[in-house]
């Protein structure tokens, strides 16, 4: 069991931003999953809203008779710090995080509620490391960043591929993502507001550093690499410069099993030489535009948060993460892989790592961790019950 016990809130999880695009699937994959016994609301701050999901979750789904409803706004402080308050755990889908995040975060922090969102936004991350880990610390609340594609699969991958290596000795582990699938209005929004924010991003990194206690006899680190050619798993390798190396790195960091050096880069895996420079050519562009505000207006009015792909697209969506794992004289190739990442993969990501924290025998840890220090094997176990496949492919 987590540190609270069930009698200490009413609720066992409160899921925030429900009535989204994210927040509405995640919903239903809880209803839908519910162990029995588990006391769980909604929240937003549309009570029609949240109404009516209830109604559908009702109609739909097993669990949805026994879901809550609970009115918070991110501009009312005192309804936050409410919500987390009424919960043992906090799941957030609102965002950009930094723009609605904080106040979520520094009431968990403040009431030792465990919080966990599915911000991909490393300048969100770094800031409230640095606001709120120390206060998290004391009051018990493991705060969780990045617990959907973003990065859970990664993490949780790097973590399971060190486990097939040898311990004690230097370690490297590459990542090669392949997907096919498309992104929601709350996913672009974000990734405009960062590429428009670089400046501040690489300030907030600096003042983490200056926060963060250095490791004594150990090396981690998460280097940007090169373009390449990538015999080990036949395509063409493009340096991802998203927020999963950081946190598997952090992961590295608090974690002696990784070894005594590890490194970890990661790649986007292309086969086509003509989609890698078609590719590379609009990131650039999209850059280049979120610099402009005029821009960077336009581009946010083109897919709108709360917007998503079908279900019938949703369903022909996949992902597959490919790990390549070299220490001590072996090397092991991994494979975590799954469905349509962006949203029906996210939201069972998310439920789960919920019910991991709320339900779980876990390592005793607080303040800002990642999911493999937080919750590690258990909640592998929980993604590979629920379809998600870890995997050994290889091993020389």
């Amino acid at each position: 069991m987590s540190r609270l016990k069930k009698t200490d809130r009413p609720y066992d999880i409160v899921l925030f931003g429900a009535t989204s695009f994210a927040g509405a699937l995640t919903a239903e994959y809880l209803a839908a999953h519910a162990p029995e016994g588990l006391r769980w609301a909604i929240a937003g701050r549309s009570a029609q809203k949240l109404e009516r999901l209830r109604e559908r979750l009702r109609e739909r789904l097993p669990g949805g008779a026994e879901v809550g409803v609970l009115r918070a706004d991110v501009s009312d402080p005192a309804s936050v710090r409410a919500l987390t308050e009424h919960a043992r755990v906090v799941a957030t889908t609102v965002g950009p995080y930094l723009t609605y995040g904080e106040e979520l975060v520094a009431a968990c922090a403040d009431a030792g509620t465990d919080y966990l969102d599915l911000c991909g936004e490393p300048e969100f991350v770094d800031l409230m490391y640095v606001r709120h880990d120390a206060r998290a610390r004391e009051t018990g609340a493991r705060l969780v960043h990045a617990a959907g594609f973003d990065s859970v699969p990664h993490d949780l991958g790097v973590y399971f591929t060190v486990q097939q290596l040898p311990e004690g000795v230097p370690l490297t582990v590459e990542g090669f993502v392949t997907a096919d699938a498309a992104f929601s209005g709350g996913t672009f929004a974000s990734a405009l507001n960062q590429f428009a924010r670089q400046r501040e991003m690489a300030a907030a990194a600096r003042d983490r550093r200056r926060h963060e206690p250095r490791l004594v006899g150990r090396r981690a680190s998460a280097p940007l690499g090169g373009p390449r050619f990538a015999k080990e798993v036949g395509a063409w390798a493009l340096p991802m410069p998203t927020i999963d190396p950081q946190i598997v790195r952090r992961s590295a960091s608090a974690l002696d099993r990784y070894g005594p050096d590890f490194r970890y880069r990661q790649y986007a895996a292309v086969r086509h030489l003509p989609v890698v420079v078609g590719g590379v050519a609009a990131v650039g562009a999209l850059v280049a535009a979120a610099q402009v505000p005029p821009a960077r207006r336009w581009l946010s009015g083109r897919l709108r948060p709360g917007d998503g792909p079908s279900p019938e697209k949703r369903a022909k969506s996949w992902f597959s993460l490919r790990f390549v794992g070299e220490g001590g004289g072996r090397r092991v190739y991994t494979e975590v892989s799954g469905g349509d990442p962006g949203y029906d993969e996210t939201a069972k990501m998310l439920a789960e790592s919920a019910l991991c924290l709320a339900f779980d025998d876990l390592p005793k840890t607080a303040g800002q961790v990642t999911t493999a220090v937080a919750m590690g094997d258990a909640l592998i176990g929980r993604l590979r019950a629920a379809g998600i496949r870890f995997r050994v492919v290889s091993t020389r």
